[in-house]
């Protein structure tokens, strides 16, 4: 019988005594068990005793938490919290040093537990801690285990850091401004000022007068980890407490200081491993450098500002320098205004009377404009190449600069997380971050011209934009979760990461996804098409069933005129008709018109319908080349054009019409669809393999056996069902069969082993020579081999699944057949 679950054994350990094996009833008061406890050990005073945990963090036993005891638990009987924290309370004002150390070790130890700290705390301890602290002059052992008392009595927040004292933090202070001091003091030190720093402004400002920006630099260049991590736990609290005007100086001042050198070359590449505190802090100050943009890319361009449109003449000026050479005065103000206006649409402005508009956007805002500044005056030369090399292309083919920036800017900004708040456990932090003073203006110059690249390898145009820069952020995104270490690296594998190799990583990752690699499942695919092809067919009828409503196009302009198709329900006839403005599925009795299917001879597309051939060029032209088609019908060849609403309708209706034709669709959506639901049937029919490794190959067929003279005794004995068998005719109704293969005894008498559906069982016994009804021992069998359809061998040759006869004899084969009811 298992024990309640109210009750665990465990054992209890007291130093110079036999250990005491107990079941502990939960509900029975605490005090009642460390009672039954110290009288199995004939200790006196029970309350001044109290239970601990062996193994862990040694944790006291309380009613509130004695729940988590498990079975097997090891606890040891030790004295109570409130006697232990009296005696440690006067221990540590002892005059005597060593039992004052020994007191501020044991403090240190035990003021994790709550219930003894709040003990100790209650006694006032936390007053001596900060007297010892003030007053003494000692950093040796002592000082390190009361810093580490005092850090851990102030977890538990029963008390507030603002009531520390100022002496009590000018104290601390010293210790980190000290050139020569032991490094866990310097480190417990700094632990206690980045706790301090979040709780109060005033704390904060204390804080950063007091340790200076240069004092942590120097922490950072130490060859200790453990006291760079702490440094840069207090750095990270500092910038984070800090305004944002406050927080931009700082910055401003650690990147005159280099600070990203530092943390490149001691921290970064340093030879101890990055643990993944240092990497969150890592990741924490990357973040709060990049929102440093965040102010820029939420302020759009006032087009009064002197000082914004000055930054955007000077795009203009650097791209065209040599065509502005001429005096302005020479132009008239109309004339000049012109040339502006040229000058911006060739730098890629939508707006180019008014750029300023283009940057009213935000995100990305003014973060844009500063962006192609930047780019404008530090690699001039790109800069020039890029704008005057697209002004020189076809407009329809040029890729457009400032449109293509204000667009980078912003998925820069959503790939680095610009003005979004730090993340309190990310870790995923660039290394070329900390090489880089202008990382973002930097990253951006490589990119604007990943984008220039890239439109001249997909062969863009204006209407390809998005494509285009869903390609590039693809690009930038692939790269930098390489973690390159270095802008030059980055700028190498991402130019190296061309568009025809999107591709094929596009195409290999969802092979992959789907699990496509493996031999069985490429099998299992090419099995699924022809069946998913069939559902795309009969889903394209269904939509020319529905119908759909076309306009009429003359030889001058599309008419207002409405017509609708509809292919009938038995997919014999093709109705059309004209309908009235407001009409969108209209009875198929309305539609007069009739096109046989049978007539049909082919379907023509684009420029071999005969209405486009009457157009003229031009874009519409080209609009209506994308969507037309026609059906040839009856034997002179007449047609029915077509121009379908949309894409996606044309692609339907060209692909039903030739499902009717007998021919494959050839449409760009039968591809689409497929894919689609070759994923979706893929991942059911995968669902239970998955993690499961698919071997390439089936596995081996094995060796088939010596001899098939299976043979099975089943005597009566065995079934109390055996009865059944005792019938001698039952009715030839419809049923199923099981015939089993059973050879003949040596003596001539026949071994069978019947089988049973229902209640009925049928045993014959089939005779190759007369067909006539045998007998087996006590069982009558009747052989009717062609109600049921199927006999051995040698009575039924045409059968599909012949039985074989025994080896053995001639006599026939023995076979068990289940009927089912009538």
């Amino acid at each position: 019988m298992p024990p309640p679950k109210d009750v665990v054994k465990i054992a209890i350990q007291m130093v110079g005594a036999i250990p005491q094996l107990i079941e502990l009833h939960q509900t029975k008061p605490l005090a009642s068990v460390l009672k039954d406890v110290c009288d199995a050990w004939s200790l006196p005073n029970a309350e001044h005793y109290a239970l601990q945990y062996v193994d862990g963090r040694q944790t006291y036993i309380t009613e509130s938490n004695r729940g988590d005891i498990k079975n097997g638990s090891i606890l040891r009987l030790t004295t109570s919290p409130d006697q232990e924290a009296e005696r440690l309370y006067s221990g540590i004002q002892s005059n005597n040093s060593d039992v004052k150390i020994d007191s501020l070790k044991k403090l240190a130890s035990l003021s994790h537990d709550v219930t003894f700290a709040q003990e100790f705390i209650n006694r006032n301890g936390l007053k001596q801690i900060f007297y010892i602290v003030e007053e003494g002059s000692d950093t040796g052992e002592m000082l390190a285990h009361t810093l580490k008392a005092f850090m851990e009595l102030m977890e538990h927040d029963f008390v507030s850091w603002e009531t520390l004292s100022a002496a009590f933090i000018k104290k601390i202070v010293s210790y980190v401004n000290m050139s020569v001091v032991d490094a866990s003091i310097q480190q417990l030190s700094l632990s206690i000022l980045e706790n301090m720093v979040p709780t109060s402004r005033l704390l904060f400002e204390l804080v950063k007068k007091e340790v200076t920006l240069d004092r942590l630099l120097a922490h950072l260049q130490v060859t200790n980890v453990q006291l760079q991590l702490k440094a840069m736990a207090l750095l990270i609290a500092l910038l984070l407490a800090a305004t944002d005007a406050e927080r931009r100086d700082m910055m401003e001042y650690l990147r005159g200081k280099n600070i990203r050198q530092f943390i490149h070359k001691n921290i970064i590449h340093s030879f101890e491993p990055l643990g993944d505190e240092m990497a969150h802090y890592l990741y924490v100050l990357q973040s709060v450098s990049l929102n440093l943009c965040e102010r820029r890319m939420r302020t759009s361009m006032d087009p009064y500002s002197q000082e914004q449109r000055d930054l955007l003449q000077s795009l203009r000026q650097t791209a065209f320098e040599s065509e502005s050479e001429a005096p302005a005065s020479s132009f008239s103000t109309e004339r000049r205004r012109s040339l502006c206006a040229k000058e911006f649409r060739k730098l890629g402005f939508m707006n180019n009377s008014n750029p300023a508009e283009d940057l009213r956007r935000v995100p990305p805002g003014l973060l844009a404009l500063d962006n192609m500044v930047y780019f404008s005056r530090h690699t001039s030369n790109a800069y020039s190449r890029f704008v005057l090399e697209n002004s020189s292309r076809e407009d329809k083919h040029e890729c457009p600069f400032a449109r293509s920036s204000i667009q980078l800017t912003l998925i820069l900004c959503e790939i680095l997380h610009i003005g979004e708040p730090c993340s309190e456990t990310a870790q995923a932090f660039y290394p070329m971050f900390f090489g880089q003073d202008h990382f973002f203006e930097e990253l951006f110059c490589i990119c604007i011209q990943l984008v220039n690249k890239t439109w001249k390898e997909m062969r863009a145009t204006q209407e390809d934009f998005d494509k285009v820069l869903q390609v590039v952020r693809e690009q930038i995104t692939r790269t930098l979760s390489l973690k390159p270490t270095s802008l030059e690296l980055f700028k190498t594998r991402v130019n190296a990461l061309n568009y025809s190799e999107i591709l094929k990583l596009r195409q290999t990752e969802r092979l992959h996804q789907e699990e496509t690699l493996a031999v069985p499942v490429l099998e299992l695919r090419e099995r699924l098409k022809p069946e998913l092809l069939g559902l795309v067919r009969q889903q394209r009828l269904l939509h020319l069933c529905e119908g759909t409503l076309f306009r009429k196009i003359s030889s001058r302009r599309r008419q207002d005129k409405l017509w609708y198709c509809r292919l009938s329900p038995n997919h014999k006839v093709l109705h059309y008709g004209d309908v009235e403005e407001g009409v969108h599925s209209p009875p198929i009795e309305s539609l007069l018109e009739k096109i046989p299917i049978a007539d049909m001879k082919m379907v023509l597309v684009g420029k071999e319908c005969p209405h486009t051939k009457e157009k003229s060029s031009g874009k519409q032209n080209k609009d209506v080349l994308e969507l037309a088609f026609s059906i040839v019908y009856d034997m002179e060849e007449y047609c029915l054009n077509f121009v379908a609403p949309t894409r996606y309708e044309f692609c339907l209706w060209t692909d039903g019409l030739n499902v009717l034709l007998g021919k494959e669709m050839t449409s760009e959506r039968t591809q689409t669809d497929l894919d689609v639901l070759l994923s979706m049937e893929l991942k059911l029919r995968l669902l239970d393999l998955e993690n499961i490794s698919i071997p390439d190959a089936p596995p081996p067929i094995p060796k088939p056996p010596s001899n098939l003279n299976f043979c099975y005794d089943f005597s009566h004995a065995e079934h109390p069902a055996a009865a059944l068998l005792h019938h001698d005719k039952l009715p030839p109704t419809h049923h199923s069969a099981l015939h089993l293969l059973v050879p003949t005894a040596s003596t001539g008498v026949l071994q069978s082993q019947w089988l049973l559906q229902g209640t009925r069982a049928w045993l014959c016994l089939c005779s190759p020579r007369t067909g006539t009804i045998n007998t087996c021992g006590e069982l009558t069998a009747v052989f009717l081999p062609k109600v049921w359809g199927r006999g051995c061998a040698k009575c039924d040759p045409g059968d599909p699944a012949p039985l074989l006869c025994s080896p053995e004899t001639s006599l026939g084969v023995l076979c068990a057949v289940l009927l089912s009811p009538a």
